[in-house]
Formats: C-alpha cells, sequence, structure tokens
C-alpha cells in the first residue's frame, strides 16, 4: 500500500520498527529508501539497512491489505497504526474489530486471505 498523496509506504511509518520496537513509528526522511518507485521511511540508518538486506522481511503481507477484509473478498487498505506480527510477518488491519478478529484465529483469516488475494491482486491497479 502505498499514499497516493505522498507516495510513501505504510504512511511513512518504519517497517522495522514493528519488529525491532514493536510499536508503529514514524520513520525519517533523512533515511528514506526507495524500492520500485516506492519511498519507505525508517527510524535510523540501521533499520534502513536491515530493509534494504531484505526487504521482503519487512512488508506487510498481503502488499498492506487488511486480511480479514481480503477474507471476506473485499480490497480494504491497511491502516499501520493498526497491525499484528504473525510468524514473523506484518500485517494491517483496517479496523480494531478486524485486528481483534485476526488475534483469535490468524490461521483462518490468513487461509481465507490467501484464497482470495491471486484474484484481488489481478483487480488492482499498478
Amino acid at each position: 500500500m502505498t499514499d497516493r498523496t505522498s507516495g510513501l509506504a505504510l504512511s511513512g511509518f518504519d517497517p522495522v520498527a514493528f519488529f525491532t520496537e514493536g510499536a508503529a513509528l514514524e520513520g525519517r526522511r533523512e533515511h528514506e529508501y526507495v524500492l520500485e518507485g516506492i519511498a519507505w521511511r525508517f527510524r535510523n540508518r540501521g533499520n534502513r539497512a536491515a530493509f534494504v538486506r531484505d526487504p521482503d522481511v519487512y512488508r506487510p503481507g498481503f502488499g498492506g491489505y487488511d486480511p480479514v477484509a481480503l477474507g471476506d473478498g473485499f480490497p480494504v487498505a491497511g491502516d499501520p497504526r493498526l497491525w499484528a506480527v504473525h510468524r514473523q510477518r506484518l500485517y494491517l488491519f483496517s479496523t480494531d474489530a478486524n485486528r481483534q478478529r485476526f488475534l483469535k484465529i490468524p490461521a483462518g483469516v490468513l487461509d481465507d486471505a490467501g484464497r482470495a488475494w491471486p484474484a484481488v491482486m489481478k483487480t488492482l491497479s499498478p
């Protein structure tokens, strides 16, 4: 998910901080990194370096779309302030209710979202 206004991934939140700090923390312009035309921001050089080494570890699952909504058949953008890490993968949610649903049955939600994701990807603009 890229913010169409700013061009920032995760609305400027640092994707590594979810793992290292256990928090949604805003990145800084001076630690920005552009990957595939998308600007990612980081709190410090170390987080930026970790992302550059292995971006797939830190990019959110399902491209930042809410896995609960995906499983229900709707591609809804996740909010970086509503997040969870499950099995070393970051997931974003559009509502706290969806986050809570995920936390109760992550495997079921991920199975449903995984089945829906290939068809949904075909409908999304690049």
